[in-house]
């Protein structure tokens, strides 16, 4: 903490609720980021007040430790030191077996789909002209031919109708994929020294994810209406499907989690770091409630080192960058060349980078 006191950081009382730590931090993170002027620096240790003043577990270490003499501080390190820098594992085809299945030419199919079906349209045309042919092949009467005409009348009606809609929406259907069509990743990873766990899970997610045609990626999202501050890391829609991603750069070993959904590492409960991407669940299921959601916590070494996770089932598994090639690409690429146009836009409203 190099003696920083973050609650007066955050300019807010020991006793502040959540919403009020986080409505202080929103505040003091528009004059503080380096883009409006402030230091990385500066920025870094206010955020670092916010993820642990906002993370029950961690307040309380942190409370509990104020009255305790803290210990000497440890020599600064950053991504520049020559000794080490994260990188992405080399990955070869048996990290993606699901790739085999996927489609050659690599088309996409736009759903909802943007118009009705050309035979729905033919199969309605056929019935009109199947009520027209009786006026001319059996003459009927007057009587009857008036309201023959009657029903004629109205089933062309609807017919022009549905003509309009389906010219209408072939339209909309244009204009999305001229617009977006051919992009597949939207919002840039952080730039920040400490971001690095972002920009590695980046390049990651482009690499082998984006082999799959439907894949749509999204980097800097925020989990509230009209914020500006991006929560959300990354996120991978395909077809019904999205994946949350929150990218950590943490000490090697083993990472599992406790029967209660705790971290732990190496057996013992994990304090070197917060995770917040349970709640961003919970937000995005709210935002796109008609998509199936997983999340995945990736997690790269901090220095020379091997990190391992368990397999124990969990809403939010820590994973290294092979497992998660292998496991989500796999449940992506179940419906590999869909693209959901409203939950597209949906989430473009929400990235922020």
């Amino acid at each position: 903490m190099g003696g920083v006191d973050y609650y007066e950081l955050l300019g807010v009382p020991r006793e502040a609720s959540a919403g009020e730590i986080r409505s202080a931090y929103r505040s003091l993170a528009k004059v503080m980021h380096p883009d409006a002027g402030g230091t990385a620096g500066t920025f870094r240790l206010l955020r670092e007040a916010y993820e642990t003043l906002t993370d029950p577990e961690l307040r309380d270490d942190y409370d509990t430790g104020e009255d305790e003499d803290p210990p000497p501080p440890a020599p600064a390190r950053t991504w520049e030191d020559p000794g080490y820098e994260p990188r992405l594992p080399a990955l070869d085809h048996t990290t993606r077996p699901w790739s085999a299945g996927l489609p050659r030419d690599g088309r996409t199919v736009l759903v909802p789909a943007p118009w009705p079906e050309r035979t729905v349209l033919a199969a309605a045309g056929g019935g009109w002209l199947a009520l027209l042919l009786p006026v001319f092949l059996l003459a009927p009467p007057a009587p009857l031919l008036a309201g023959w005409l009657l029903v004629l009348a109205g089933a062309g009606a609807a017919l022009a109708m549905l003509g309009r809609r389906h010219l209408a929406a072939y339209r909309a259907g244009q204009a999305f994929t001229a617009e977006l069509g051919g992009r597949t990743v939207f919002g840039s990873p952080g730039a920040e020294p400490d971001e690095v766990g972002q920009r590695l899970t980046a390049e990651l997610l482009e690499a082998q994810l984006t082999r799959i045609p439907g894949v749509r990626i999204f980097h800097g999202l925020a989990t509230e209406a009209g914020s500006v501050f991006a929560d959300l890391d990354h996120a991978v829609l395909c077809g019904r499907r999205l994946v949350l991603i929150e990218s950590k750069v943490w000490l090697p070993g083993h990472y599992d989690l406790d029967d209660a959904g705790g971290l732990r590492r190496n057996g013992h409960r994990f304090r070197g770091g917060a995770a917040r991407l349970p709640d961003w669940l919970a937000a995005f299921r709210t935002l796109l409630p008609g998509l199936e959601l997983r999340g995945v916590l990736l997690l790269y070494p901090s220095r020379p080192g091997e990190i391992t996770v368990g397999d124990t089932p969990a809403e939010v598994p820590p994973m290294v960058p092979e497992r998660f090639v292998h496991d989500i690409g796999a449940w992506l690429a179940a419906d590999p060349s869909t693209v959901d146009r409203e939950a597209v836009r949906t989430l473009l409203r929400q990235v922020v980078t």
